[in-house]
């Protein structure tokens, strides 16, 4: 077998810091062998930059896969994020096939926020991701894909609702692990809720000025890379929400669809990382 460390699925918005342009250099610089398949080539992701150009991998997906097998390629992790729908019926079709050397898989629905589908996805999309979350030992929904991946309507943004909703992902979907983010209980607080197998419990930091593309790809490659490290579910989820902040804290005034300064955070992250990993 040859190790591929931690494989990452996801679009490459060629601009604006969402996705694989940041889960790669965050993954990486932590230090966990990042190995990509792209689903999917985007001028710019789909908030706010109009029509973006997109060209679908899915075809390519299937020819990657195949030359990892014949050159025996296994991974400690893997890593799913915006897919796309022709992507999202490759991994539906194709999981089983993964060469996983630990049982760790973490799913970000990546799909609606604020009350509302991503542009050019439908509630399709929604059913197959359902079906897809059942392979995950973690996912890391926001308030409104857990709401939407449980066919209800928009949520209130508490955490009693947010628990309640992380409760039924769990049971529902069979999914050990279930991380509530960005959820904004004030003007001044957002807070994330996670219910496990042994636990549950809730995290609440200052809500940063401004609204940024990405901050849920910055938070989910954060975690991820934390819980590598053998730190606990909610310790990474504070890493993570750390991380967040301060990126938004570096970032100077500017357009909030390039995402926040994320990189100007990055050696903080890895000291933290090496004193509780």
């Amino acid at each position: 077998m040859v190790n591929g460390g931690v494989l990452i699925s996801q679009d490459l918005s060629c601009a604006g810091q969402v996705s694989l342009a940041i889960a790669l250099p965050i993954l990486g610089v932590c230090g966990l062998k990042p190995t990509v398949l792209p689903t999917a080539i985007l001028s710019t992701h789909t908030g706010g930059f109009g029509d973006n150009m997109y060209l679908d991998l899915s075809d390519e997906m299937k020819l990657i896969f195949q030359h990892w097998h014949q050159v025996n390629l296994e991974f400690n992790a893997l890593y799913l994020g915006y897919q796309g729908k022709k992507a999202l019926e490759f991994w539906l079709n194709n999981f089983e096939q993964i060469k996983l050397k630990n049982n760790l898989v973490l799913i970000d629905p990546a799909m609606a926020d604020h009350g509302k589908m991503y542009r050019g996805l439908d509630q399709d999309y929604v059913r197959q991701m359902r079906q897809l979350i059942h392979r995950a030992t973690i996912i890391t929904p926001n308030l409104t894909e857990a709401a939407f991946l449980l066919g209800k309507e928009k949520q209130e943004n508490t955490l009693a609702v947010a628990q309640s909703l992380a409760r039924e992902l769990q049971e529902h979907f069979s999914v050990p692990n279930v991380i509530i983010t960005g959820i904004s209980l004030t003007n001044e607080k957002i807070a994330e809720v996670g219910v496990t197998q042994a636990e549950s419990w809730s995290l609440i930091q200052p809500k940063q000025a401004g609204s940024f593309f990405g901050t849920g790809d910055i938070f989910a490659s954060a975690f991820l890379a934390s819980v590598m490290r053998h730190n606990s579910l909610k310790d990474s989820c504070s890493i993570a929400a750390d991380f967040v902040a301060q990126a938004i804290i570096n970032t100077p005034k500017q357009d909030p669809r390039l995402g926040p300064n994320y990189a100007a955070g990055l050696p903080n992250l890895v000291k933290q990382l090496k004193q509780r990993g």
